[in-house]
C-alpha cells in the first residue's frame, strides 16, 4: 500500500514516452519485481517467519538461519514485514500463504508487543521472555503503518484496526503531543526532538487516510508537513536537519547538527505525495528538488555511486557509510520528482530525474548482488567492502516501497 497517485494524462505520456530513458526504467521495474517476488518474498516467507507462533525473523544469515533463541526482534519489524507481504502479494506475489501469514503476523504483534495503554514497546527476545518497554516514536509511527496496511488488505479486520489504531494515536496524543505541532520523543520531555520518527508517522497518515481513517489523519498529516516545511528544514540551505532543541530550534553546537542524505530523499517523496494530495505542489515541489538536489550533490559518493549516510551543518561529509535504504529512498525520491515534473513544463527537469531513477536503480541493485538470492547486504564502506552480516529484516519495507513506486511509475508510459 502506497500513497496514492493521480493518473497521468495522456499529452503527458505521450511525451513521456520519447524519453531514451524510460525503457531502461521499465527494465529495471522487470528486474526488481522479478527479483522480489521470484527470490525474496518466497525466501523470507520460508525461513525468516515462524507460522507456529506468528513472529517475524529479525535477520537471516547467508544459510537462512534465524537469530538465535533470546535474541530481541525490535517492534518495527513486524509491521514492515506484513507491509511487505501484503504489498508484495499486489505486486504478483503468488504464493496463497502470504496473506494468511501476514494476519497471523499481525495477530502476534498486536498480542506481544501492544501495551495496556495500547502503545508500543521497543523490543521482545525470540522467545518471549524478555520485553523492552522503552517508549520509541519510531516504532509508533511503524505501528500505525501496519494497523493501516492491514486494514485495507482484511475488510473483515477494517473496523477493528482503525479503532486500535485511533485509540493508540489518541494515547500519544495525550502524552506526548508538542505544543508547536509533532511530538515529544520522551514524558517528561528532554532533547533532542527528532525529525525522523515524524517522516514516520506522515507516512503512516497517508496510509491511514487510504485506509477510510477519520479527519484526524489527515490533520496530523498536515500538521507534519507543515512542521517539516518551517521548522525541519533550514532555510540558509534548503537541508533537512535530524535532531533539534525542545522548542524546534536547531542546537547551537554545529557537532549536534546533522543532515542524512537518505532522509532529504524520503522526506522530498513523502511531501511531494502529500503536496499532491493537497494541491499544494507548487509550494512543495521547489522544496523537494532542493532537497534531492542537496542529497545528490553532496551525499553520494560518486566512487561507490552509492548514498552514504550524513552530512554535517555545512553539508561536508559526516559518516560516509552508505546503507541500503538510502537508496531505496533515492529512487523513490527521483520517482515522485519525475511525477511531479511531468505536470509542469519543465522538461530538462524531468529528465534529470528520470536520470536519477537509473542511478538510484543501480545502486540499489549492488546491494542485491548476493550468493544467496533474496537476501541483500545492508552497509557498504567508503573503501568498497561490504559489512559481513546477516540480511535485516526491516529492510524489506525500504525494497518493497521503492518497487511499488517504481512499478506504478513504470505504468504510466
Amino acid at each position: 500500500m502506497l500513497p496514492r497517485r493521480r493518473e497521468l494524462d495522456c499529452a503527458v505520456i505521450s511525451s513521456a514516452s520519447k524519453s531514451p530513458a524510460l525503457a531502461a526504467i521499465k527494465d529495471l521495474d522487470l528486474r526488481l519485481r522479478t527479483w522480489l517476488c521470484g527470490a525474496a518474498l518466497p525466501l523470507w516467507l520460508k525461513a525468516g517467519f515462524d507460522a507456529q507462533t506468528g513472529r517475524f525473523a529479525e535477520t537471516l544469515s547467508i544459510n537462512e538461519a534465524l537469530a538465535p533463541a533470546g535474541g530481541m526482534v525490535r517492534a518495527r519489524v513486524a509491521p514492515r514485514q506484513i507491509y511487505s507481504l501484503i504489498e508484495g502479494t499486489r505486486l504478483g506475489f503468488k504464493d496463497p500463504e502470504a496473506l494468511n501469514m501476514a494476519a497471523k503476523g499481525m495477530a502476534y504483534f498486536r498480542d506481544t508487543y501492544l501495551d495496556e495503554r495500547d502503545l508500543v514497546i521497543n523490543a521482545v527476545s525470540i522467545d518471549a521472555k524478555t520485553r523492552d518497554t522503552a517508549f520509541d516514536l519510531y516504532n509508533q509511527a511503524f505501528a500505525l503503518f501496519g494497523l493501516a496496511t492491514a486494514a485495507i488488505a482484511f475488510p473483515a479486520c477494517t473496523a477493528d484496526l482503525l479503532a486500535r489504531a485511533d485509540r493508540t494515536l489518541l494515547q500519544l496524543l495525550r502524552e506526548y503531543a508538542h505544543p508547536a505541532g509533532g511530538f515529544h520523543e520522551a514524558n517528561p520531555p528532554r532533547a533532542p526532538l527528532c525529525s525522523n520518527p515524524h517522516m514516520h508517522m506522515l507516512e503512516a497518515c497517508l496510509a491511514m487516510e487510504d485506509a477510510g481513517g477519520g479527519m484526524r489523519w489527515r490533520d496530523l498529516a498536515d500538521q507534519i508537513a507543515t512542521l517539516a516545511l518551517t521548522r525541519f528544514i533550514d532555510p540558509a540551505t534548503g537541508a533537512l536537519h535530524e535532531f533539534f532543541t525542545l522548542d524546534w530550534s536547531l542546537p547551537d553546537d554545529p557537532a549536534k547538527q546533522a543532515v542524512e542524505p537518505g532522509h532529504q530523499f524520503e522526506w522530498a517523496w513523502l511531501l511531494l505525495t502529500w503536496a499532491r494530495r493537497r494541491g499544494r505542489t507548487a509550494e512543495a515541489l521547489p522544496v523537494a528538488v532542493r532537497l534531492v538536489e542537496i542529497a545528490e550533490t553532496c551525499g553520494v559518493d560518486p566512487v561507490r555511486g552509492a548514498a552514504f549516510m550524513s552530512l554535517n551543518a555545512d553539508l561536508s561529509p559526516r559518516d560516509t557509510m552508505a546503507r541500503l535504504w538510502g537508496q531505496t529512498e533515492w529512487l523513490k525520491a527521483g520517482i515522485a520528482l519525475a511525477e511531479t515534473l511531468a505536470e509542469t513544463p519543465n522538461g530538462a527537469k524531468r529528465e534529470e530525474a528520470l536520470a536519477s531513477i537509473l542511478r538510484a536503480g543501480k545502486a540499489l541493485e549492488t546491494y542485491l548482488d548476493v550468493p544467496l538470492r533474496g537476501l541483500w547486504r545492508d552497509k557498504w564502506r567508503a573503501d568498497g567492502s561490504f559489512v559481513d552480516e546477516p540480511a535485516p529484516a526491516s529492510s524489506l519495507y525500504h525494497i518493497v516501497c521503492a518497487i511499488s513506486c517504481l512499478a506504478a511509475f513504470a505504468r504510466t508510459f
